[in-house]
């Protein structure tokens, strides 16, 4: 028998497509949740993006891990109708359209309520249920804009740098995910167990990531500016060249770090000066500090220049690419692989965290064919005869 899992008897209806909203699923489903997945007759589309191995992305094979997958035409009625009766039957219900899609198809909050008040319904927007921009198209790229992360990621005077990733969705999902757990946890405590909505947009998870930068710029007139690879206010911390033309990433910043990091370096005249000997005076002189490192690592190859900074104490690392990754003996130690097999062939995907100690996620299957739970759902939870199934089938319906 599996460990339990937190989330085991919880069953969630997700009707997202792409990332953000399926993402929320994957980790609900990655801890125990029973997750149907509906996508339209042709599948969802991140099944055909990037790189496809034997007929589907090798990106979905991670992202529809643990979930059962069905197919809806949510734009014919009967698929409709079948959607409802699975919603009856769930406690989440996540998606990802914009704002009135689903009112339209007569499968929103207010629809849903009176044949299933438990329900907690998981709205995942570019800008939210209301406002003036919610009905505007927000894709993660839009949203990290508007949302201030692209505007502080990048070098002083050049334009701004996406990370080569869709920030905005995955962060949605984490908000997304953590907004059911609360929901859940409040309907346990406040009878008559009713749900509620959770409301996530992409460029508010984004802003919710901003630190300081709001009360900064309210209190003091400070916008926070990008600042290539050091953060504002905080001294030392940067990426510096070393010899081999790699990089190594020193975060020196803490008052007796700084000590040790420049007698590291071999500026014992920096370490013991008394306008360096707190994070202000480091930040009016932080162009001679990184000048020092800089001149320090310039000197050695990156295993030498970590080797010093690991004795020293010294918060250091190389930046990684995958490669590197596979093969760290700390990422495998800590288990963050997990190996899975497609057509006989095996394929490492990334392990969900964060690490429960008693009631640890698992991965059970990777993300199955299209339409793979058809007959299991629609069969089995719902009921229909094979007959109806194969009208409904014939019809375009699944």
């Amino acid at each position: 028998m599996p460990p339990p899992r937190p989330l085991d008897g919880i069953r969630v209806l997700e009707l997202g497509q792409l990332l953000a909203g399926p993402f929320a699923g994957t980790l609900l489903a990655y801890f125990g949740a029973e997750v149907i997945k509906v996508e339209p007759p042709g599948g969802d589309p991140i099944r055909q993006w990037r790189i496809v191995r034997d007929g589907a992305s090798l990106w979905w094979r991670s992202l529809g891990r643990n979930k059962k997958c069905v197919t809806l035409n949510l734009r014919d009625p009967a698929g409709r109708a079948l959607a409802r009766r699975l919603a009856e039957r769930c406690d989440v219900l996540i998606e990802n359209f914009r704002p009135g899609i689903l009112e339209g198809w007569g499968l929103g909050p207010d629809d849903l309520k009176p044949v299933n008040p438990g329900l907690i319904f998981a709205r995942i927007s570019g800008y939210g249920q209301d406002g003036p921009y919610a009905a505007r198209p927000g894709y993660a790229s839009v949203c990290e804009g508007i949302g201030g992360l692209r505007y502080v990621n990048g070098v002083p005077g050049d334009p701004p740098v996406r990370p080569n990733l869709s920030l905005g969705d995955t962060f949605a999902g984490l908000h997304a995910a953590f907004g059911v757990l609360l929901a859940l946890l409040d309907r346990q405590r406040r009878p008559p167990h009713a749900g509620q909505t959770v409301d996530v947009a992409l460029y508010e998870s984004v802003f919710n990531l901003l630190e300081a930068v709001v009360p900064e710029y309210d209190g003091a007139g400070a916008i926070r500016e990008p600042s290539g690879s050091t953060v504002t206010g905080i001294v030392p911390t940067g990426t510096y060249r070393c010899r081999d033309g790699k990089h190594v990433i020193i975060g020196g910043n803490g008052d007796s770090i700084y000590k040790r990091l420049m007698h590291a370096t071999g500026r014992a005249d920096l370490a013991e000066d008394p306008r360096l000997a707190h994070n202000a005076g480091r930040v009016e002189h932080q162009q001679e500090i990184d000048t020092a490192i800089a001149a320090w690592t310039a000197t050695l190859d990156i295993r030498e220049a970590l080797a010093r900074l690991e004795a020293a104490e010294v918060p250091a690392g190389p930046i990684y690419n995958v490669a590197d990754m596979v093969t760290d003996p700390h990422f495998l130690a800590r288990g963050l692989f997990e190996t899975v097999e497609i057509d006989g062939k095996p394929l490492k995907i990334p392990a969900i965290l964060p690490k429960l100690a008693e009631t640890p996620g698992a991965t059970n299957w990777p993300g199955p064919e299209i339409g793979s739970h058809n007959m299991e759902v629609f069969g089995g939870l719902l009921g229909l005869s094979a007959a109806e199934l194969a009208t409904l089938k014939g019809q375009g319906v699944f």
